[in-house]
């Protein structure tokens, strides 16, 4: 995980359409006193959970879905959680590996119950197929057996995952370099963390190393809060909701700043109110804030990435 911090700390370093605040930062991180408030893993209550091999299944499906919500205004995450625990809950099988491999775009809607097609579907279907045939070729079928196989190390996982999933390597080439983000690989490990309190399949001996899981979310709370100031030509396109180019240097400075800016608050935090913060608990705290304020403007980028 050094390299999502490594290339996103060079990217920040040398950003021209997004800068990370050092002053609000910090009061920031002095208005909570180090405190991150406490946010539980499905506040909403919308996810599926047997505490077992089924809900890591579940998991693993649902965060290579998890992606492009926005060209829709209606669809939110919440959809598509929901959705896929609904179809579980009435067929069990549902997520098996030789099942998504067969899905097609309007048997995915029904699985989901959306009426209509999909953001993006054509790549959901594709994503979904890939996890199908990578978990039935390499895996026995169960993503559990992928969990089982990073040895309760979160790093491990996710390297597994990029290396036997293509769709889940979230790279970006930013001035001839290569920027690395993983965002779905990251919150699949924090959503079994969550999911299981820590134990079981989600108990992680690494669980500090992840970062934050860039999105549109926390780049527009870090906004908000005054942390990631925007050039004016980028901050007009967002405000005035005209899509920001995947790979563009402007997509890749905000999700590489968003990155940066939380692990200088972790390092803040450790330094003045000498707390350790996790990454997920930062994450969860700004994600919900965010969630709450929906109206915050976000910046549109068609990805499957995030």
């Amino acid at each position: 995980m050094e390299e999502v911090r490594a290339t996103t700390a060079w990217v920040a370093n040398r950003a021209t359409h997004v800068m990370v605040d050092s002053f609000e930062l910090e009061k920031a991180v002095d208005s909570i006193q180090g405190s991150v408030p406490k946010v539980k893993w499905d506040f909403e209550g919308i996810h599926y959970f047997d505490g077992g091999p089924l809900t890591v299944q579940y998991l693993f499906v649902l965060d290579a879905l998890n992606f492009c919500f926005w060209p829709d205004e209606e669809l939110i995450y919440d959809h598509l959680a929901s959705g896929l625990k609904a179809s579980l809950q009435k067929d069990k099988y549902a997520l098996d590996a030789n099942r998504l491999q067969m899905y097609t775009g309007p048997q995915l809607r029904e699985l989901l119950n959306w009426s209509r097609p999909l953001p993006l579907e054509e790549e959901r279907v594709r994503l979904l197929h890939e996890v199908g045939l990578e978990l039935e070729r390499n895996f026995g079928g169960e993503a559990a057996n992928l969990v089982k196989a990073s040895k309760n190390s979160a790093a491990s996982l996710i390297s597994i995952i990029t290396s036997n999933f293509p769709g889940f390597r979230d790279h970006s080439l930013y001035k001839g370099h290569q920027v690395f983000l993983y965002k779905r690989a990251q919150i699949f490990v924090a959503d079994l963390w969550g999911a299981f309190k820590g134990e079981g399949y989600g108990k992680f001996n690494d669980i500090s190393s992840i970062t934050i899981f860039a999105d549109y979310i926390i780049p527009a709370v870090l906004r908000q809060l005054g942390i990631l100031k925007y050039s004016s030509a980028l901050s007009d396109s967002i405000d005035s909701k005209i899509e920001v180019c995947a790979g563009s240097e402007e997509e890749v400075e905000i999700r590489a700043c968003s990155i940066y800016a939380v692990e200088k608050m972790r390092e803040l935090i450790k330094s003045k109110f000498k707390k350790q913060v996790l990454s997920i608990e930062m994450d969860l705290w700004l994600w919900s804030y965010g969630v709450r304020n929906s109206a915050l403007p976000h910046h549109r980028t068609l990805s499957i990435y995030y």
